[in-house]
């Protein structure tokens, strides 16, 4: 075992320049391989964290779908999504005007919860006849093993003026609709018609509100396509197209008007959306998997 005296020798040779010891160069040496020695965050690699900053900004992708991502396309784990979450809440990606308030781009992470009705309420608004129950479903829409069963819903903007239509494909969480003039069953089903031509149709699952009070007309034009309809109040029974509507509350905040934004624009979030990679896809997009294509995205 050294002596403490050897110890020091050892510790002053190492630390000495051209043979002389000094305090302060030593410690300036001692700082250098300290600091050295230490591992360094992910993100302090300027290339890639000008890519997650991008992609959490700009594109909106989640943490877990940038960790996700990088991961598919680099076969390697670049960053997770806990150090994205982290850096996050330590201010790192923060600059003026990003949000309100003091809480920084922390506003910008997705929140969730709804409220829930109660269970001995009673639901007092017009009820809609239904032609056929999400039980008799085919197994191809239950189990999400083929293209072409969609979940539909409507994305509400101010009252009274447009809405949008939007229509979710159960296996690939691809995205089509588009905007109606107003959240009635005629205009409604004109959009439905127009988004799924040319898409393979199996079966629709819209909830129970109004707007769908007129799908046999829908059924008639895309050649007998039939409805099935959740119970009421039951929205995780078609949580696909409510998780997407969610997504695109990022773009369409509740109580926007959306009468005067432009059918391109729309078109482009929904292309947005359909580009994003999804943790439920294996981090591939909407896109990849319902056209069986591959992007290079990260």
């Amino acid at each position: 075992m050294e002596t403490f005296c050897e110890q020091f020798l050892t510790l002053a040779k190492r630390n000495s320049v051209n043979g002389f010891y000094q305090p302060v160069s030593a410690q300036s040496k001692y700082d250098q391989r300290r600091e050295a020695c230490r591992p360094h965050k992910r993100l302090d690699d300027p290339e890639l964290c000008q890519l997650v900053k991008d992609k959490f900004l700009e594109q909106q992708w989640s943490p877990e779908e940038i960790a996700g991502r990088l991961a598919l396309e680099h076969h390697t784990n670049l960053v997770s999504y806990t150090t994205i979450y982290r850096e996050i809440y330590a201010g790192r990606f923060d600059a003026p005007n990003l949000s309100h308030g003091n809480r920084g781009v922390v506003r910008k992470l997705r929140h969730r919860g709804k409220t829930r009705r109660g269970k001995n309420h009673v639901e007092k608004r017009g009820k809609i006849r239904i032609s056929n129950d999400i039980s008799e479903r085919p197994a191809g829409a239950q189990n999400r093993s083929r293209r072409g069963h969609w979940e539909g819903d409507t994305v509400a903007g101010k009252t009274g003026r447009a809405c949008l239509v939007t229509l979710v494909d159960r296996k690939t969480r691809f995205l089509v609709g588009g905007k109606a003039d107003a959240k009635r069953a005629a205009e409604v089903n004109k959009v439905m018609i127009e988004s799924l031509q040319g898409h393979p149709i199996k079966s629709i699952t819209p909830d129970r509100g109004k707007e769908f009070a007129k799908h046999e007309e829908v059924t008639t034009a895309l050649d007998g396509v039939k409805f099935y309809f959740p119970q009421p109040h039951h929205p995780w029974e078609r949580g696909t197209n409510e998780n997407t509507n969610g997504l695109l509350r990022e773009y369409f905040p509740k109580g926007s008007d959306i009468t005067d934004i432009p059918d391109e624009y729309i078109q482009e979030m929904f292309d947005k959306l359909n580009r994003r990679p999804r943790k439920c896809l294996g981090y591939r997009t909407p896109y990849e998997v319902y056209y069986s294509e591959t992007l290079h995205l990260a």
